[in-house]
């Protein structure tokens, strides 16, 4: 990497109540670092999806997205098979994959978000409006 592209992007420290907060009813997404503070290489958000949640549906995106599961066990969609990723698990999905979450679990359930490249984060407010005019639901016993 050149001394100028170095430049350009400086440090970032975000504390626990700082980041861009989007709340979605029964999920939330806070991020933390996106296109601007990038250069558009990634985005990085938290999210949180209450006990017994359902997910947005399946869908896709562009870009790809890494999940690392910070608590609870978030229940994977991705490609038609379901699995269930506990805390400590990663899951990659490439971009233009159907993929699909959800909690089954009694718990909150955490994980972090990483897409790349950033961009995905220019939905959000559309993604808030959408998701007020179709709250999430309970899941089905398993």
């Amino acid at each position: 990497m050149s001394t100028s592209s170095r430049k350009a992007r400086k440090p970032l420290i975000v504390r626990p109540d700082q980041g861009r907060t989007y709340d979605m009813g029964r999920m939330r997404a806070v991020f933390f670092a996106d296109e601007k503070e990038t250069a558009s290489r990634y985005s990085i958000s938290e999210w949180c999806l209450e006990a017994r949640t359902h997910g947005p549906g399946a869908h896709s995106h562009a870009d790809d997205h890494i999940f690392y599961v910070l608590a609870g066990t978030l229940s994977l969609l991705i490609d038609g098979e379901r699995s269930e990723a506990p805390r400590g698990s990663y899951a990659l999905i490439p971009g233009g994959v159907s993929h699909d979450f959800e909690n089954h679990g009694e718990d909150e359930c955490r994980f972090i978000s990483i897409n790349v490249p950033a961009g995905f984060e220019q939905a959000m407010p559309q993604i808030v409006e959408w998701l007020k005019q179709n709250p999430l639901g309970d899941v089905a016993d398993a």
